[in-house]
Parts: structure tokens; C-alpha cells; sequence
């Protein structure tokens, strides 16, 4: 099985601590496998587009499953492991926690400090759906991958997890286990797009019990021109 591991991210001096580490718990995490940056050069940066592109990436390099990792977030070996070998023969998207930890300031400094994740501060984010992604190519765009529209920060993950729910007809499939995030300057989450962000979002919310609805959401936004990439 070749496994791929693509990386949202753009370089800022808050992020790169907690990028470094991330790469380097990948590398020890899978040592075979190459990590790859992924930046889309969308105004404002887009993870959306950048986890599509980087299951693009992955499928051209013929990978059979691919971890798509935020540039800030750990998790155990056990569940991602899990995480790998379900979302080969499974047809669903994997996450490989069931416990998503904000580690914040505080816990982000224990731990550049030595502490181990499991024993840094951290508050517990219930209901996360994001961080880690594992799948086959095939699996993200059986369900539209994730929507683009979703410029800058938020929401994004909140949608997809509700696409994949309906038309997969399952949530995605978590492994018990932890995530961990490291602490950052906070992306800006107010604003003209982080209003349309929302609002998006509960457009897919209200076609949440209706797959033609939803498929419907899918396909408009193929045929929304995309702003210029600067």
C-alpha cells in the first residue's frame, strides 16, 4: 500500500514551531513517507483548496490512501494506523481520534518543554471533524472532496463532515484515540467571508437530510468562478 502525507500550510512566524513539529511527528510517525507542503496561492489562504489539491498530488504519485494533516496537529500511531488500513477497503473517510486537544498557549509551551502530549493543559474540542483526514482518493471524491467556496478560515470542515454524512450515508469512521493541536496566532474569524463562510455552511446544514439537495450544493460550486489566484 502507498500512503501519501500532504500538508496544508503557509509559512508565518507563529506557525512555524508548530509546523516543524508536525512534520517531524510524520516523519517518525511513517518514516518512508514524504511529508509535502501544499499552498494553493489563494488570497486569503484556503484549506479547502489545499486539501483537494493535495489529494490530487497524492493520486498522481499513485498513493492508495492519504493523510491529510493540519500543520499543527499530532495524533497517536495506533488510531492512525486504524485510521490507514480502514480507509483502504472501507469507502468512508477515517479520523483517527475520537478526542480532539487544544493544547493553547500554555500546553503548547509544556510541551516544547518536554512534557509528553498526554500530560500537556489542553481543552477538549467536542464535535471536532478536522485536523486529520484519512483516505483514498477514490473516497474524497466520491463525496465532493471539500468546498472551496469556504475562503479563508472556518466552517469548511463542519460542511464536508455533513456532505460526507449524506451522501456516503455514514459519518466518518473514528478511531479511539487523541489528537493534539499546538497553539498558534489565531487565524482572523470575523469579517465579510467568515459571514458567507457561515452562511454556506448552513445551506449545507438545511440539505443535510436531503441527498439530491446536497448533491445539488456539491455541483453549484462547480460552476462558481473562482476569485484569481494572486
Amino acid at each position: 500500500m502507498k500512503i501519501a502525507v500532504v500538508m496544508p500550510f503557509r509559512p508565518q512566524p507563529s506557525r512555524e514551531y508548530a509546523h516543524d513539529v508536525s512534520v517531524a511527528h510524520w516523519r517518525r510517525a511513517l518514516p518512508a513517507i514524504a511529508v509535502t507542503d501544499i499552498d494553493t496561492d489563494d488570497e486569503p489562504f484556503n484549506p479547502a483548496a489545499c486539501r483537494n489539491e493535495g489529494v490530487r498530488r497524492a493520486a498522481r504519485s499513485g498513493a492508495d490512501v492519504v493523510v491529510v494533516a493540519d500543520a499543527d496537529t499530532l495524533v497517536e500511531e495506533c488510531p492512525l494506523w486504524q485510521a490507514i488500513r480502514g480507509a483502504a477497503a472501507s469507502g468512508l473517510v477515517h479520523l483517527p481520534y475520537t478526542e480532539y486537544r487544544s493544547l493553547g498557549a500554555d500546553g503548547t509551551a509544556q510541551h516544547r518543554a518536554g512534557r509528553a502530549l498526554r500530560d500537556c493543559t489542553a481543552v477538549t474540542v467536542h464535535g471536532a471533524c478536522s485536523g486529520v483526514y484519512v483516505t483514498t482518493p477514490a473516497t474524497w471524491w466520491s463525496h465532493g472532496g471539500q468546498d472551496e467556496r469556504f475562503r479563508g478560515w472556518g466552517f469548511e470542515d463542519a460542511a464536508w463532515e455533513v456532505a460526507h454524512t449524506t451522501l456516503l450515508g455514514a459519518p466518518p469512521v473514528r478511531h479511539e484515540g487523541r489528537a493534539y493541536a499546538l497553539h498558534h496566532s489565531p487565524a482572523v474569524k470575523e469579517g465579510p467571508q467568515y459571514e458567507a463562510n457561515a452562511a454556506l455552511c448552513h445551506r449545507y446544514l438545511e440539505a443535510a437530510e436531503d441527498p439530491a439537495a446536497l448533491r445539488a450544493l456539491v455541483r453549484e460550486r462547480d460552476t462558481v468562478p473562482s476569485p484569481p489566484r494572486l
